[in-house]
């Protein structure tokens, strides 16, 4: 079975030329994932010993879609932070590859993310709850449009509805901007959801469904911003 995994930070328009080469980090080591995961440093080593010696490429793919092979990473190794790579969208021989370059370079797109088998990991030291990641097997790296920083803040949100007591507004508004909401999308959220919440008249609909179907329809630019 193949898992996906998210890298914690975002494709930096610096780092795609207008030839189609970009480079980043696919996996950052040591960061607690919304799956309670970390990959470990080493955990992609016999990986990529394995991938030089046989001949097998990392495929690089749009959203993990085996079906739209995109591009070639020419360059993978590990290094303090995490999993790096360097590759070439085909951007004159696959149409996908160029409309993808073209929302890179528009920060419409600026997620990595790895497609792996897990073969060794264990519990985390001194972190209940949390799987390290020790030993993985490499398939693919693919370009998403959501890094793990946004799929974070919806399951600490859920979490967040599913603890117990409702929050009132304006903790709730408090909340999303520790998750990194812009003030503004903050206070717009929590007054949308000011019904559900702690100290306002009891609705029919459950209130984290009804929160939750609002944040997965609301367009990402909705719920972002500049502070």
């Amino acid at each position: 079975m193949i898992l996906t995994k998210n890298s914690s930070i975002c494709l930096d328009t610096k780092a795609i030329s207008d030839t189609g080469v970009i480079e980043g980090y696919a996996s950052v080591f040591g960061v607690v994932d919304s799956y309670s995961e970390v990959v470990e440093p080493g955990a992609f080593v016999d990986s990529l010993v394995k991938s030089q010696r046989t001949g097998r490429r990392v495929k690089m793919l749009y959203q993990h879609d085996p079906s739209q092979v995109i591009g070639v990473w020419d360059d993978l190794a590990e290094d303090s932070k995490g999993l790096w790579v360097k590759g070439r969208l085909l951007i004159d021989r696959v149409p996908k590859a160029a409309e993808v370059h073209g929302l890179l370079q528009e920060k419409a797109l600026d997620g990595l993310s790895i497609g792996y088998r897990t073969i060794e990991a264990k519990p985390k030291d001194g972190k209940p709850g949390v799987l390290s990641l020790l030993k993985l097997d490499l398939i693919e790296n693919s370009i998403v449009t959501f890094a793990a920083n946004e799929r974070a803040r919806v399951e600490v949100v859920k979490s967040m509805l599913t603890g117990g007591t409702m929050p009132t507004v304006r903790e709730f508004q408090e909340t999303l901007r520790e998750l990194g909401f812009s003030k503004s999308k903050a206070a717009a959220l929590a007054s949308a959801c000011a019904p559900h919440l702690r100290g306002e008249p009891e609705v029919e609909a459950d209130p984290m469904m009804a929160f939750l179907e609002m944040l997965r329809s609301a367009p990402i630019e909705d719920l972002t911003g500049e502070p």
